[in-house]
């Protein structure tokens, strides 16, 4: 075992001591030696040698070619031809934690609730059903239809329990149906809440 990986760090033109490029061959170390083509944020500027864990360089660095082996010839390639890894003006790479990822994530989510819910305000359902006597429907208008002509009318799925309504609307005419959304959303400027305006009207 310990012949054939001597022959194979020979076969690459390897020390037997530089472990840089196997490190996904079984070899493990706490750091491994890299040499930085971009400036990454609190990690180092380009063209420095820097010392990262292997899963790091392994799973982030090398697939992105934001650094590369610590071995002379890349060395080499890097002292003659930077411009192959750094553009003229020098960009700084700023890793994304995973805080960072969770925050934005987050961040993306309620502006999607809060674009969905300006929709909703701003927008008039219009339901067509037959009357029997006056003004009085047919068949009431239930919740569940409601959430499923918004879905079909205006493209938003809402859960049943984000429309309040005590009970179905049982006539014609137009009515401003509380919604109950993410405390998260700030309250629509001069409302007290999100509503959703419907109108039922004859056929």
């Amino acid at each position: 075992m310990a012949a054939a990986r001597a022959a194979l760090l020979r076969r690459h033109g390897l020390a037997a001591a530089n472990p840089v490029l196997f490190s996904a061959h079984g070899l493990r170390y706490r750091k491994l030696e890299v040499i930085l083509t971009k400036t990454i944020d609190k990690l180092g500027k380009a063209g420095e040698t820097v010392k990262v864990a292997p899963g790091h360089f392994r799973n982030h660095l090398m697939p992105k070619l934001l650094a590369v082996p610590n071995i002379d010839k890349f060395a080499i390639l890097m002292r003659e031809q930077p411009k192959i890894y750094q553009h003229e003006e020098e960009v700084v790479v700023k890793e994304v934690t995973k805080e960072d990822d969770d925050a934005r994530q987050a961040e993306e989510k309620l502006k999607g609730y809060q674009a969905a819910a300006k929709r909703l305000d701003n927008a008039l359902l219009v339901l067509r059903r037959f009357i029997s006597e006056g003004n009085e429907l047919r068949t009431p208008v239930t919740k569940d239809e409601i959430v499923s002509e918004v879905a079909r009318q205006l493209n938003i799925n809402i859960h049943p329990d984000n429309l309040h309504l005590v009970s179905p609307l049982s006539s014609l005419g137009e009515f401003e149906l509380p919604l109950r959304l993410p405390r998260d959303i700030p309250r629509p400027e001069g409302k007290l809440q999100w509503t959703l305006n419907v109108k039922i009207r004859r056929p």
